[in-house]
């Protein structure tokens, strides 16, 4: 069973909802997870805040948050992710901040670093992983981190 039908099971079984706030994945969980029929039962919206000010503007994350650690960190990931379930209000929400590639990386923060923060039924954490391949496999993987971790928290 691949992970995004176990996940689908699971938030359906459970009766839960999910948000999500992305940037570098451009949406692609947000397209995932509404890829399967009947994902209106858990799907509540997803954030795609790329930019600076449209996490500021959608999510609430504060400027001086951004200025001191940078959108990459897992500080503004917390931020995202509390911004995104205080808004819709679901019981799970992630959310996912990093550099997808080929540009933009630095020596502290590298192309395929990616800061993930999950509020999982009242539960948060953050996390920060390093991905390696081209723009669409650092997406992809983050992808599959978000199902595998949801999968493995919410079955627990």
């Amino acid at each position: 069973m691949s992970n995004l039908v176990q996940l689908t099971n699971i938030l359906v079984e459970k009766s839960l909802t999910i948000a999500v706030a992305e940037s570098c994945t451009g949406g692609a969980l947000s397209s995932l997870l509404t890829s399967q029929s009947g994902s209106s039962a858990f799907f509540d919206r997803g954030f795609i805040t790329y930019s600076n000010q449209a996490k500021m503007d959608m999510l609430g994350i504060s400027k001086g948050v951004l200025a001191q650690f940078g959108a990459v960190s897992e500080q503004v990931a917390h931020q995202m992710v509390m911004g995104a379930i205080e808004r819709a209000k679901t019981d799970v929400s992630v959310s996912i901040t990093g550099i997808a590639g080929p540009n933009g990386g630095s020596a502290e923060k590298p192309v395929g670093m990616v800061c993930f923060g999950f509020c999982i039924l009242g539960k948060n954490f953050t996390t920060t992983q390093k991905f390696t391949g081209d723009r669409s496999q650092v997406v992809d993987a983050s992808v599959d981190f978000v199902l595998t971790t949801l999968i493995n928290e919410l079955s627990s």
